[in-house]
């Protein structure tokens, strides 16, 4: 688990070297970009999940934006994000949490200067899993899926300065449940993500 996040954090430090100068510029003259980005998320379960309701979370990263043209970039990330879900238990409350390393990566299409649509695919790697109820907490890492997939959309806006604004929707394809009955439950991660970011130009 410390590996991971160290590998994540190793991402968002070598986005703050690798712009302390201008913007790079790749061998074939794409235009790189790096940058760091955190925010909010707000994650419950779909699919066969029942009695649970969105709870808050956070996620924090690394990215790189590569640009082909003034319309059109490609960004992915490296991201450690806390999801998961609140459960009634008929009668016991508690919060399911599962906290993973992502790595979307999305297709930007820039609608207009600063103002991008954005799309792609996102693949996502089990650190911990955790039931939290009356101040105690159960492992349930036994009963999850080590491994995530999903597609992501959004919206998002960059300034000049480098400051960005990204709002994005994570809809789960696979199979977070990887316990006893598993192939009569399939339960997958809903997510929606409201992140501030910054491009070192």
């Amino acid at each position: 688990m410390k590996k991971l996040l160290l590998s994540a954090f190793a991402v968002c430090a070598f986005a703050f070297t690798s712009n302390a100068q201008d913007d790079a510029k790749s061998s074939n003259g794409l235009d790189v970009t790096f940058g760091a980005k955190a925010g909010l998320n707000l994650s419950t379960l779909a699919g066969d999940a029942q009695n649970v309701s969105m709870k808050p979370g956070f996620h924090v990263g690394g990215m790189a934006e590569i640009s082909f043209s003034d319309k059109f970039a490609v960004q992915p990330e490296l991201v450690y994000s806390l999801q998961g879900a609140k459960v009634d238990g008929g009668g016991i409350d508690y919060d399911f949490n599962l906290s993973y390393i992502n790595m979307p990566i999305m297709a930007k299409y820039f609608v207009t200067e600063g103002l991008s649509i954005q799309a792609g695919p996102q693949i996502g790697f089990l650190v911990d899993a955790k039931s939290k109820a009356d101040g105690e907490s159960f492992d349930e890492k036994e009963f999850t899926s080590s491994f995530d997939f999903g597609i992501n959309t959004g919206l998002g806006y960059k300034m000049d300065n480098g400051l960005n604004f990204t709002a994005r929707y994570n809809l789960g394809l696979a199979n977070t449940y990887d316990g006893p009955g598993n192939s009569d439950n399939y339960v997958t991660n809903a997510n929606i993500q409201i992140s501030v970011g910054y491009f070192f130009n």
